[in-house]
């Protein structure tokens, strides 16, 4: 049986501010760490990253830098020496701390390698200054340090001998063997309302960064372009459309590098993006109250936790379309009145629709992904409300949600794997190319 208190704690953990791109905000708060128990001037730093990490950090925007990728993202993380900051380690970036991390990058002293025998989330900064060396290591998820050394002594060392070997953490709740998704349900509607008014600040954050997008059409525009096109009429002015421009608005904002926070979930910001707005899209439509939409949206993060947990924090699927949209469409659906059977049948929906878009990495054109996704979402919640359910006579789609949650684990790993390892190879070689012309 779930707790309150460890879903509350759960939601606190995963559910969290971030400013830029997780992946290089990852980078930058390792970068933080080694930087900020070492001291003196900086002589080098070296950065080792599995493949995902460096396909989501290589070609998204540095919020107030004008650039993109991890070399940036670890210079300036070093310079700033703000862990305490977590995945907002990037924000309010001087022109002066910004000079200065161009200027490493001009001197050769930072460099980005992959490690290929890193599957798992995985981080590892090396930093020499005057002072000597340091390394900090973060894994499995961003935020997560285990190990901070200084001239070889050991300052911090994450214990790993809780529960079995895993190293613990809030989503041990979510990992039991049996948890159905019902159970989670019902545990979103026992929690008091005002336990989760800090739901909403997420929304407001999120909206706040699709209204910027709209406003300003950063990146290719693709909110602000959905937005004028309902205008002309040429797009309806629905459920479907709204969140799709407040959705695309928000990545576009985002991912070129602007300095605006967003509310992430799951360790990634546009997966709190693909969470949060579909539902308020919904929510103002049919003209939702504050508490009930706290309670959506709560619901949508730990959905979203929960496939995470079955297709890893990163993969060569898509998680805002394979994980987030699925708990915007259980969320919407539980928004709209569906009972268990019909919100179970929504994600079911959305399984079927959208797994298979690939993660090519973190950049502008994901608003695209994520528009796609919000539609998909709320047209999946309104499908199943009619009882429409892809059956489990269709490919990947089980008897239960469980069971089809699990087989989408399957499908990414290690079915994607090899899919995964074909992607970084086309990346790498544009970046060769890309030197090659220089």
């Amino acid at each position: 049986m779930m707790e309150k208190n460890q879903v509350l704690a759960l939601l606190r953990t995963e559910v969290v501010p971030t400013t830029g791109c997780t992946e290089p905000g990852a980078v930058a708060l390792a970068a933080s760490f080694a930087s900020q128990c070492l001291g003196g001037k900086i002589l080098g730093i070296h950065v080792s990253v599995n493949a995902n990490i460096y396909k989501n950090g290589i070609a998204v925007g540095i919020p107030g830098t004008g650039t993109t990728g991890l070399l940036i993202a670890a210079a300036l993380g070093a310079i700033k020496k703000n862990p305490e900051k977590a995945l907002s380690t990037l924000e309010n970036i001087t022109e002066t701390e910004l000079q200065q991390a161009k200027g490493m990058l001009e001197a050769g002293i930072v460099q980005v390698r992959v490690d290929a025998s890193r599957n798992a989330l995985w981080v590892q900064v090396c930093i020499t200054t005057e002072c000597g060396c340091s390394e900090a290591v973060i894994s499995e998820r961003h935020t997560n340090l285990i190990s901070l050394t200084r001239n070889g002594e050991t300052l911090f060392l994450q214990d790993k001998t809780e529960n079995g070997g895993e190293i613990a953490d809030n989503r041990k709740i979510l990992r039991q063997n049996g948890m159905r998704v019902a159970e989670i349900i019902g545990t979103v509607e026992q929690i008091p309302v005002a336990e989760l008014q800090f739901m909403l600040e997420g929304v407001e954050m999120n909206v706040a960064a699709a209204m910027a997008g709209l406003d300003q059409s950063f990146g290719m525009g693709i909110g602000a372009a959905i937005a004028d096109m309902v205008k002309m009429g040429v797009l309806s002015d629905d459920m479907v459309n709204y969140a799709k421009t407040l959705t695309a608005a928000a990545a576009d904002a985002r991912m070129s590098g602007e300095n605006i926070k967003v509310m992430s979930s799951a360790g990634s910001g546009n997966h709190g993006i693909t969470a949060i707005l579909p539902i308020y899209a919904v929510a103002m439509r049919i003209h939702s109250t504050k508490d009930q939409m706290a309670k959506a949206v709560a619901l949508s993060h730990l959905i979203t936790i929960y496939v995470k947990i079955h297709t890893g924090n990163l993969s060569a699927l898509c998680g805002c379309s394979v994980a987030a949209a699925t708990g915007a469409t259980a969320a919407i659906a539980w928004l709209m009145g569906g009972d268990e059977r019909q919100i179970e049948a929504a994600m079911k929906n959305i399984v079927a629709n959208l797994t298979g878009m690939i993660c090519d990495g973190g950049k502008v054109g994901c608003a695209l992904k994520l528009s796609t996704a919000s539609a998909a979402a709320v047209e999946s919640a309104m499908l199943a409300l009619r009882n429409i359910v892809v059956p489990d006579t269709n490919g990947i789609i089980a008897a239960t949600i469980e069971q089809t949650i699990i087989n989408l684990g399957r499908v990414s790993t290690p079915g994607m794997i090899n899919t995964d390892k074909v992607i970084m190879d086309v990346m790498l070689g544009k970046e060769e190319q890309k030197l090659a012309c220089w």
